[in-house]
């Protein structure tokens, strides 16, 4: 229980004063687009500044291609970690917030896919899938000190599975205009990673400058140039031999501040750069908002739960340590927090920018009506035991 606890409490920290930061800057951004500076605010973030790789790159390719990679790569190095010595190292620990995470990607993508069947808004089907880690750590850590330290983890351990699955899903299905000699070259820079893996070379700048040079190669196959940094990430040693240290958790902590107070609150502020009208209000109400409220708000938390129980019936696998399933109930709700990787999968599935604007809000505010509902869940569940 006591390393359950620390394990939290080394992540809280970070998730709760990012996760309200974050809220701060998506604000203030949203009320930038809609006031007197709209146009040169919004053109601030859109305006190209010189041509990369057959790329416009503005400040919002800078972000969305460049540094989303550096996030992705952090993101990699935690997952990495919790497959090999963390809470998903082995079976009995990680099979229930395996499957619940599954439940939980699974059951809103068919209630996306099934409304925007064979229509041109289809390819959203990924937006309900994720889950915000900083969010919803931020929002549990706030719901109060009693709430049962196995939950925390749990929720913990499935936003880093929902983050992988996130990460197979973009590399997979939003990729578009495959040029496969650029992924043969990025292949060749991976498998001289595995080479120096071999050979024990454990400074991770050995390892970043190759990642560098497989983000500019992915960027020119296609495929989302993010996902060089998940693939670099599981090339960092873990261990160290000369005993100074694990170099993955050296870097991880190097990347941490920046990651969450730069490049995630910069994310944040040029992603909800639009201008809201409205006047149009009645066009919000088209079958990719609807999609993405309900696969957020009904089927997160629907998949999250029953995934949990039919773990928990079947004797595969148990509830976390001083859990109910009113406390899952809870956790699943914390799970429609989408948001970022939400946002992000927005931005590569729909071109078309009244479209992002529309399906963007319906992502914000079923993320805030599921971080209400859940943390309200959570402080009722802890007030009555």
């Amino acid at each position: 229980m006591t390393s359950i606890k620390n394990t939290f409490l080394k992540w809280s920290s970070y998730f709760r004063s990012t996760g309200v930061l974050l809220l701060v800057v998506t604000a203030v951004s949203l009320f930038l687009s809609n006031s007197a500076y709209s146009e040169n605010y919004i053109l601030f973030w859109n305006l190209e500044r010189f041509t990369f790789a057959g790329h416009k790159a503005d400040f919002l390719f800078i972000i969305n291609d460049f540094l989303m990679a550096i996030f992705f790569l952090n993101v990699g190095l935690e997952i990495k970690r919790e497959l090999i010595i963390g809470e998903l190292s082995s079976f009995k620990k990680s099979i229930t917030p395996i499957i619940a995470a599954i439940g939980g990607m699974l059951i809103p993508a068919l209630i996306y896919y099934a409304l925007n069947f064979n229509t041109e808004l289809e390819k959203g089907w990924g937006i309900p899938m994720a889950t915000d880690i900083a969010f919803a750590v931020a929002v549990i850590s706030l719901a109060g000190k009693h709430i049962p330290a196995g939950l925390k983890l749990f929720l913990m351990s499935l936003a880093i599975i929902d983050d992988l699955g996130a990460v197979i899903v973009i590399a997979v299905f939003y990729s578009q205009h495959l040029f496969l000699n650029f992924l043969l070259y990025a292949a060749v820079v991976f498998c001289l990673m595995l080479t120096m893996n071999f050979l024990k070379i454990k400074k991770p700048i050995f390892y970043l400058l190759p990642g560098l040079l497989a983000w500019y190669l992915i960027l020119c196959s296609g495929v989302h140039a993010t996902i060089a940094g998940v693939v670099t990430a599981f090339f960092i040693p873990l261990k160290d031999n000369s005993g100074t240290g694990s170099p993955l958790e050296r870097l991880q902590n190097a990347l941490n501040i920046p990651v969450d107070y730069l490049i995630l609150p910069l994310f944040a502020m040029a992603n909800t750069a639009m201008l809201i009208e409205f006047n149009s209000f009645g066009e919000w109400f088209n079958l990719a908002t609807i999609g993405v409220c309900l696969g957020l708000m009904f089927g997160k938390p629907l998949g999250i739960y029953y995934a949990t129980k039919l773990v928990v019936k079947t004797n595969i696998g148990k509830l976390p340590e001083g859990c109910d399933f009113t406390h899952i109930a809870g956790a699943g709700m914390l799970g429609g927090i989408g948001f970022t990787m939400s946002i992000f999968i927005l931005m590569l599935a729909f071109p078309n920018h009244e479209i992002q604007t529309t399906v963007k809000c319906a992502v914000l505010i079923s993320s805030l009506i599921m971080g209400v509902a859940g943390f309200t869940m959570l402080r009722k569940e802890r007030a009555i035991a």
